[in-house]
């Protein structure tokens, strides 16, 4: 279908005839007509405008209507328009008005070649040829339409609520007038209500529709209006008593039809969220090995955090927190370096000695931040490159978890039932929408949403019920308890801390505040950073630090600011330069409380 804008303005013309007039200077600006250079195919205007309706009833009690519309447009001398659009909506009230173009002529009655076009609901047509046509030129469209009479709810009354001018329209009109003929089924059945309503659309300006006038013919009103500005628009509302119009199918009450896609639609919704709830459940039941949490002041050597990482949900990047577990054991030192002389200090690393790193992962995390000779390494603020290494590390940390034995992957096969049953009930909602579009139905516009809602949510969740899932296994559950122990200890009061470093596992432990329990604390403190412990367990190292009267070897803080305060702003930098990504940018009715376009047609007027 050819695609016909609603103010088409051909651009590229414009565009060249500006190039041309700027390569030929002034004297050709001069020579160039001003209606060439800016030409519009939609500006015209009509010198009048004339409809006339005949409206009856069918076999069925249903309306019907035979339309002319005779329209005289008043094109421009230059080579412009080929002819005129006129648009028509095809549906009314949640039914289609079943609209046929019978014919086309001019003034003379002559044919006048049309083409017919459906484009976002309204049936276009588009009159002419390829030859242009110039000043007063007639246009009478003929046409047939039904069901475009309703039940005003707000009335109580049939109505024929009906906009006679275009509201989407460029073109003024110097002379309006309208004659609807009702036949005498009709006539009998008027209740004298009538109203008139004219403006831009949603204003409720009144306007006179004289009649009604009687005759063996049926009974007619009439509209007349002088000049009308492009949009303005004419609505007439004339009452009939209930029940005189047969209503189509499409406007009853079918809750079937109506509400059939929105139940099960969200019903669809329903099964696919019940899908990720099994997914959810699965990862819950797979933490658990017995149950109890003991509270644990120590780390098995082989859980550095880039693999502890892999087995707390929702833990934040290991990064940071596996390059404080280094610095704790003497391998690497946290500072500030400042690159040049009034330059703004920036967090970084010095290499201490790499032996010190005991884990596979704590070797290939010194590797990937001092490659080659380099011993200190400033943490940069945007290196795509940086980014990617610490990346790779984070998934070589969970990858590491896997071959250790504490991580698998498995499929919920309730979630998987759930996923099938949601594909089910959305492909029945889909079956529940064409049908009701078979019975010319418009669907509520919560069941358009439950539809569209449903159909997003069974595909996604898809992907979660029918994949498989990283869990922990056996031992892996038993390692997070541990480290849930360790979040228990670094929770408790100072106090029952060091009652358990003087229990029998602890003995070695000593109380005062000397350098084992600081070693013990500082041990902890890279484990508190994946469970979300970083701020209480810094201030406990200030205050065990402050007790001690030392300072730690293994951060800067050698200008009298805290460890948590120097250790924030260093997790802070580390953890934007492990995750950087580099930013993208783009450019470039008939008893009153009616008002102007409030009924059906209407449509839309333009040139071509």
């Amino acid at each position: 279908m050819r695609s016909h804008p609603v103010r088409p303005r051909p651009l590229a013309l414009v565009r060249l005839l500006a190039f041309a007039v700027i390569a030929a200077g002034a004297m050709a600006t001069a020579l160039l007509p001003a209606s060439a250079a800016y030409a519009d195919a939609d500006d015209f205007s009509y010198s009048s405008w004339d409809s006339h309706y005949e409206v009856s009833l069918d076999a069925d009690g249903r309306a019907q209507a035979h339309v002319t519309e005779t329209m005289v447009a008043e094109f421009p001398e230059s080579d412009q328009n080929k002819g005129i659009i006129r648009g028509y909506p095809e549906r009314y009230e949640g039914a289609g008005l079943g609209i046929r173009i019978l014919s086309v002529k001019d003034a003379d009655g002559r044919d006048v070649p049309f083409d017919t076009e459906h484009e976002d609901g309204m049936l276009l047509v588009l009159t002419g040829d390829d030859d242009y046509v110039h000043g007063a030129t007639t246009y009478v469209i003929e046409s047939t339409m039904r069901d475009f009479m309703i039940h005003g709810t707000q009335s109580g009354n049939d109505e024929f609520y009906w906009n006679l001018l275009p509201l989407n329209s460029t073109q003024a009109i110097d002379r309006f007038h309208a004659e609807i003929d009702f036949s005498p089924e009709l006539s009998g059945a008027l209740t004298g209500d009538s109203a008139c309503y004219q403006g831009q659309a949603g204003q409720r300006l009144p306007c006179t529709v004289d009649g009604p006038s009687t005759d063996a013919e049926g009974t007619s009103f009439t509209v007349d209006s002088g000049a009308r500005a492009a949009g303005d628009g004419v609505t007439v509302a004339i009452g009939f008593a209930a029940g005189t119009v047969r209503q189509p199918a499409a406007r009853a009450a079918d809750p079937v039809a109506d509400f059939g896609p929105l139940a099960t639609g969200l019903g669809a919704v329903g099964l696919a969220g019940g899908a990720w709830g099994c997914v959810a459940a699965l990862k819950r039941r797979r933490r658990i090995a017995t149950g109890i949490v003991i509270a644990q002041f120590d780390v098995p050597a082989d859980l550095p955090p880039l693999v502890a990482a892999a087995l707390v949900p929702r833990a934040p990047n290991p990064v940071p927190a596996q390059m404080v577990h280094l610095a704790v054991q003497g391998a690497v030192r946290l500072e500030e370096e400042q690159p040049e002389p009034g330059a703004k200090k920036r967090p970084a690393l010095r290499l201490l000695d790499r032996s010190l790193a005991r884990d596979p992962l704590d070797t290939a995390l010194l590797d990937a931040v001092f490659p080659g000779d380099m011993t200190v390494r400033r943490i940069p603020r945007s290196s795509t490159k940086f980014a990617k290494r610490m990346a790779k590390l984070v998934s070589r940390g969970r990858t590491e978890a896997k071959q250790r034995g504490w991580l698998t992957e498995e499929r919920s096969r309730a979630a998987a039932a759930f996923g099938w049953a949601s594909v089910g009930l959305v492909a029945v909602t889909l079956a529940f929408t064409v049908w009701s579009a078979t019975k010319d139905r418009d669907l509520l516009p919560l069941s358009v949403l439950a539809v569209i809602f449903a159909i997003t949510a069974v595909v996604i969740s898809s992907f979660v019920a029918f994949s498989t899932h990283t869990v922990l296994t056996g031992e892996g559950a038993l390692r997070h308890e541990h480290l849930l122990g360790v979040k228990e200890f670094i929770r408790v009061a100072e106090a029952d801390r060091l009652k358990m470093l003087q229990s029998y596992q602890g003995a070695e432990r000593r109380s005062d505040g000397t350098v084992d329990v600081i070693h013990l604390y500082e041990k902890l403190l890279p484990y508190a950073m994946l469970l979300g412990q970083e701020k209480s367990w810094t201030a406990v190292l200030d205050t065990t630090y402050s007790n001690a009267g030392s300072r730690p070897g293994w951060i800067d803080v050698s200008s009298g600011v805290s460890i948590s305060t120097r250790l924030s702003t260093y997790s802070t930098s580390m953890n934007a330069a492990a995750t950087y990504s580099p930013s993208s940018s783009s450019g470039g009715g008939s008893t009153g409380g009616g008002f102007s376009g409030g009924g059906g047609g209407g449509g839309f007027s333009g040139g071509r």
